[in-house]
């Protein structure tokens, strides 16, 4: 899964911390570190949470490398 690397990317990036992107998402930080890690896939609904937390286009998220 390619999704975890970017969200850390974009996240480190923007150098927002897991326990600020946890409170502008209402995602939980373990829900968001098993993510980073591949432990869990997200679900689209919570991507898209993410993505507005983090100020960028769900599409920023699941770019696809070939």
């Amino acid at each position: 899964m390619y999704i975890e690397i970017l969200l850390k990317q974009v996240r480190q990036k923007k150098k927002v911390t897991l326990n600020r992107l946890s409170e502008k998402s209402g995602i939980s930080k373990t829900h968001i570190n098993d993510i980073e890690n591949n432990v869990k896939g997200p679900s689209l609904f919570v991507m898209i949470r993410l993505a507005k937390a983090l100020d960028v286009e769900i599409t920023e998220l699941y770019k696809v490398k070939w």
